[in-house]
């Protein structure tokens, strides 16, 4: 048969490896191959290639009205964000091509949008990339060949709204039949908003214990997939990473000085598509027996590139700063000692020596002392106005010396 000819029809990429396809970002080119091989001549009518970036939501809903009546609602949706069509292999006008057997290439490369939405595989809906190939032969259902590729956007977590510390508290009166009734508090704050997969979150958190029975804090990220279509939404909410911790006995204050929750390897949030978003949140809850959870929610995102210990300015470091003195033991940090002058920790007859070797502009060496053992307690934060004020002081030293 003629259908038989055709041995392989497939559509491959320019840098996949076996396991291993590569992942695309807007603005990119992508580019790659539709493989043909004949075990016999062919004549052909056509070979086309289109590429689609589609999101696409779809749910239904049964409502009933009455006893007996029921009916089910459909909510669907769909936006394409790329649409590209080239023609491969195309002859003249009513002429056929006819290719010999063996081997055939056609390359193909297109240029994708600035701006895409994050490749994602949901509960009521989707985000998928798709190149297909179609084989047009006289007389012959056309064969198809279909290529699933990735995009993710990136989204940068270092940038001053991300790295932003985020806190909250609430409480709840507890009440039981059982048992008299309490107040329970639950404060909680973390360093940032934006994480990245693989980092650590560090909760700092505080549980009062006013009620007679015992209560148990937990802690967790969820995923919330948000689906909108014909003016409705639909919500799904997944426990992505989640941690407990120990009991809070009655009359009992817990402190939490940052206890660390992992970010597994999740998607990126989507923020700017109109049909599908996927947000995730930190809860703060504390189980309370008889009564409805103790619940404290922090907006998270998720983004792609984590956090840079050094590009993103004293932001950071300033944020974990304020979170230890406001969650350390109960109390404030002790106050840390400055380090020593360099002419204290040397022998005196090396201090002379070198004050007489240093010159105006010109320090030889030897300038560091090396201390067997330093007893004192870490120097304090690095800050470029107390670096400058030491070497003025050195230079003033180096002067009257």
């Amino acid at each position: 048969m003629l259908f038989d000819k055709v041995k392989a029809f497939s559509v491959q990429l320019d840098g996949a490896s076996p396991g291993a396809e590569p992942v695309f970002r807007g603005g990119q080119a992508v580019a790659g191959r539709v493989l043909l091989e004949l075990t016999s001549p062919v004549r052909l009518g056509a070979l086309s290639l289109r590429a689609r970036g589609r999101v696409h939501v779809h749910w239904t809903e049964s409502r009933s009205s009455g006893s007996s009546t029921a009916y089910t609602q459909s909510y669907s949706e769909r936006v394409d964000v790329v649409s590209h069509r080239a023609t491969l292999l195309a002859p003249g006008s009513g002429e056929v091509i006819k290719l010999p057997a063996g081997r055939h290439q056609f390359p193909f490369s297109f240029q994708l949008p600035p701006i895409l939405v994050t490749s994602f595989e949901g509960k009521h809906g989707s985000v998928r990339y798709t190149i297909k190939a179609v084989l047009h032969r006289p007389w012959v259902p056309a064969r198809r060949a279909q290529k699933v590729f990735t995009v993710i956007e990136p989204l940068n977590i270092n940038t001053p709204a991300l790295l932003a510390p985020q806190a909250g508290a609430q409480e709840k009166e507890a009440r039981s039949w059982c048992s008299g009734r309490g107040v329970v508090s639950l404060s909680a704050k973390i360093d940032r908003k934006g994480y990245a997969p693989g980092e650590a979150i560090l909760v700092f958190a505080e549980i009062n214990n006013s009620s007679s029975r015992p209560v148990r804090p937990r802690v967790a990220v969820v995923q919330t997939q948000t689906f909108t279509a014909r003016g409705a939404r639909k919500q799904k909410r997944l426990v992505v990473a989640s941690l407990a911790g120990e009991p809070v006995g009655p009359g009992r204050r817990a402190l939490w000085h940052g206890r660390a929750l992992r970010v597994p390897p999740v998607g990126p949030s989507i923020l700017g598509c109109r049909v599908l978003h996927v947000d995730y949140t930190l809860k703060v809850c504390v189980d309370i027996p008889g009564t409805s959870k103790l619940l404290l929610e922090l907006p998270l995102v998720i983004g792609t590139v984590p956090l840079h210990p050094f590009g993103s300015g004293s932001a950071g470091l300033d944020s974990h700063t304020s979170l230890l003195l406001d969650w350390a033991l109960g109390g404030p940090l002790q106050q840390l000692e400055a380090p020593p002058d360099y002419w204290d920790v040397i022998a005196e007859g090396e201090a002379e020596a070198a004050r007489g070797r240093l010159t105006l502009g010109a320090w030889e060496p030897p300038f560091l002392a090396c201390v067997p053992e330093f007893r004192y307690c870490p120097p304090p934060l690095y800050s470029e106005v107390s670096c400058f004020q030491v070497l003025e002081d050195e230079e003033d030293r180096a002067r009257t010396g």
